[in-house]
């Protein structure tokens, strides 16, 4: 048998010897020799160190080799041992023992480390792709509620992303990878604003790929990169801090003006909105000094939540003590505090202190304002402190002169000239001199204007004039007295309610063109007139709306006397328009009807009777060219009117945006008496251009009548600023 461990191979021959008892010994076979050799020195040879060269070309001697008992090979392999051990081995790892391992001593930290779970793996969630570009694709989770923001995130990439940006070819390749990269990390942070700070973003860029042969024939040729975005968890705010916020007296009413609490889903987008309304809170609710710093944001990636810290020192509560002004002697103190929204002792209010600065500048005597409040009384007691505002200004050129020369097909041809001081009267007073000479129209005025009289936005005005006019139907030599005092919108202030009161005093020489195929005879009209109007606007711009409505009352008690007899009537009208947004269309149509009540047509002077047709009116027709002819074709005028206007006002997308397309239709007919009959109407179309700047559209109309008379031209041409109502 074969001896494992300890045993040599000497002891096993030994063993073997004294088991078998053969009666005569036979001759002992050669042994076979094991190397006993069991370092490197022993079985490397000194001549193989001097001659390495030659030793290594001779080939390695048989090395001394330990004896082997041939007979105990046998028996092993007898014993079942097929793959018995190498006898050499077997010599050389004779004495060879492992020692037993000592039992090691329990580990304290075993106990803790393995109470700790073992992490698990995320599981990659289903994705929806939506394709932002040809270039582009993002891949958000199906499921909406593990990222409800990803239609608004997904709008935002679109105008940000460099790839969007990038034009499709074949030689964008290095360029969309490049792209790529920057969009990788926009998208990172676009994560991060919307509160997920654990988000990650896989970027996978693919095509543009050429054949084996270097062509791109039968190969991708375009390069498209797919991100997808595996939000996580959602941040929420932990911490609020608003510093001195609580020293506030009204600190609750501010605190809610700041809409964020603990646990709320964390957004920067919102802290920059809550920081805003906390701001305008503050100005709103008599706070001038307020301080607020610079929003800082801790996140804790422990907790999965966002500390906030927002800085305010509202600097103590104030009310309006008054209007301090630079120039007394140009705009003084006790003028602008009349144009100013407020009172001493209401609640200050950055709105009214803006408010009263963009006034200043309304005034157009002004070339830059600034206001600033100055504490004149600290709070104390619990009392608010009070604030004087301090305008400073420089003054604007007060003198102004104008000239135009031009032809119209109503007007014919006209000069004009005019002079004006706008605050030769101070505060606001202002004195004009015009003047025109042309073919069918001559005129001399001198008007004093007082804007912001007494009140904000009022004006006062009287107005002296002599004139001398001829359009289709009336010839009139007037001298007139006129005044009126008005609260009206302008382009600062467009107003829901303006309205208009005044008196006129008349004294006039005209007559009708032609009587009998004669110019007819002058007669004298002394007119005295009471009138006043309001006008309801709900439209969006004052004059160029594109939505909402205007209606406009107008009444003008009157007494006319001529050739001894006096007569009296009311002159009545009513405007209504409407403005509604198509798209890029806008549609717009009016309506208007007036009335003369309590005297027939003939009784009335040919100047304050009823008339249509021009610019304002019906298109395609001349002024006052619509109404109740005599039998030699000339307009006599009447005693009521009603007209009625359609337009689409199209953009076209020229010189960017700013020019329009308006075809309309309108309609117009004139009675003598005061009830209308619309026995003839008269219809006119045409196509206008409008061209927008800044102070409005300017428009250019040209109208042909759709049923003309003999008296109408075949196309009249209209200028003016503003639509056309």
């Amino acid at each position: 048998m074969l001896v494992h461990g300890g045993v040599s191979a000497q002891t096993q021959q030994e063993t073997v010897s004294s088991q078998e008892e053969e009666p005569a010994a036979a001759p002992e076979p050669p042994r076979v020799q094991v190397p006993t050799s069991t370092t490197l020195d022993e079985l490397i040879p000194q001549s193989a160190v001097e001659e390495a060269e030659d030793w290594a070309r001779q080939g390695v001697g048989e090395p001394e080799r330990a004896e082997v008992d041939p007979e105990a090979v046998a028996e092993a392999a007898e014993d079942g041992l097929e793959d018995a051990p190498d006898p050499a081995i077997a010599a050389t790892l004779d004495g060879f023992e492992i020692p037993e391992p000592q039992r090691l001593e329990p580990d304290p930290d075993g106990e803790v480390l393995a109470e700790i779970d073992a992490p698990d793996l995320m599981q990659f969630p289903e994705l929806e792709e939506f394709e932002v570009s040809d270039e582009l694709i993002l891949a958000f989770p199906a499921d909406n509620d593990a990222f409800p923001e990803r239609t608004n995130f997904l709008e935002r990439f679109r105008t940000l992303s460099t790839v969007e940006a990038l034009e499709s070819g074949d030689d964008t390749v290095p360029q969309l990878a490049a792209r790529a990269r920057a969009d990788e990390e926009l998208l990172l942070e676009m994560l991060r604003t919307y509160g997920y700070y654990g988000g990650e973003v896989a970027r996978q860029l693919s095509g543009g790929r050429r054949g084996d042969n270097g062509d791109i024939a039968g190969a991708d040729i375009d390069p498209q990169v797919r991100f997808d975005i595996l939000p996580g968890e959602r941040y929420s705010f932990g911490a609020i801090d608003l510093g001195d916020l609580v020293s506030a007296p009204d600190s609750e009413e501010l605190r809610a003006s700041f809409a964020i609490e603990s646990g709320d889903p964390l957004q920067s987008d919102r802290i920059v909105e809550e920081e805003l309304d906390l701001r305008v809170a503050l100005g709103e609710s008599g706070y001038p000094f307020a301080e607020v710093d610079a929003p800082s944001l801790l996140v804790d990636h422990a907790r999965n939540e966002g500390d906030l810290s927002l800085p305010v020192q509202p600097g103590g509560k104030y009310v309006f003590g008054g209007v301090q002004s630079s120039d007394p002697d140009f705009l003084s103190g006790r003028h602008l505090s009349r144009i100013a929204r407020f009172d001493n002792g209401d609640v200050y209010q950055t709105s009214l202190q803006a408010d009263l600065r963009r006034a200043v500048i309304a005034t157009g005597l002004v070339t830059s304002v600034a206001v600033t409040p100055r504490e004149i009384e600290p709070p104390e007691g619990g009392e608010p402190g009070q604030v004087a505002l301090d305008v400073e200004f420089d003054r604007a050129p007060t003198r102004t002169i104008a000239g135009a020369i031009g032809y119209g097909t109503e007007d014919g041809l006209k000069l004009e000239a005019s002079w004006e001081h706008r605050n030769l009267f101070p505060p606001e007073g202002a004195l004009r001199l015009r003047g025109i000479l042309g073919t069918r129209e001559q005129l001399a005025s001198v008007t004093y204007k007082k804007n912001n009289f007494r009140d904000r936005d009022q004006v006062l005005t009287v107005d002296t004039y002599a004139s001398d006019i001829e359009t289709e139907a009336v010839d009139a030599r007037t001298l007139g007295l006129r005044g009126t005092f008005e609260r009206v919108s302008n382009l600062l202030f467009q107003k829901p309610l303006s309205w208009q009161v005044g008196a006129e005093v008349l004294y006039t020489d005209e007559r009708n063109r032609v009587e009998e195929g004669e110019p007819g005879p002058r007669q004298v009209y002394t007119i005295g007139s009471l009138f006043g109007s309001a006008t309801l606007d709900a439209s969006d711009d004052l004059l160029d709306p594109t939505s909402g409505y205007r209606i406009t009352g107008f009444a003008a008690p009157e007494v006319s006397r001529s050739l001894g007899e006096t007569t009296y009537y009311v002159r009545t009208q009513a405007d209504a328009s409407y403005y509604q947004e198509v798209g890029t269309t806008v549609l717009a149509g009016r309506v208007r009807a007036a009335a003369i009540v309590g005297a027939e047509a003939f009784e009335i002077a040919p100047s304050r009777r009823l008339y249509a047709g021009g610019g304002g009116s019906v298109r395609g027709y001349a002024f006052q060219a619509i109404g109740p002819r005599d039998e030699f074709g000339e307009a006599l005028g009447g005693g009521s009117v009603v007209e009625l206007s359609l337009e689409a006002r199209i953009q076209t997308g020229f010189l960017d945006g700013a020019i329009e397309v308006v075809p309309f239709v309108d309609a117009g007919s004139v009675a003598r008496s005061s009830r209308p009959d619309f026995s003839v109407i008269q219809y006119g179309a045409g196509i206008g251009i409008r061209y927008k700047t800044s102070f409005g559209p300017i428009r250019v109309d040209v109208g042909a009548p759709l049923n003309p008379t003999e008296f109408d031209a075949p196309v009249v041409v209209y200028v003016s600023l503003g639509q056309a109502f």
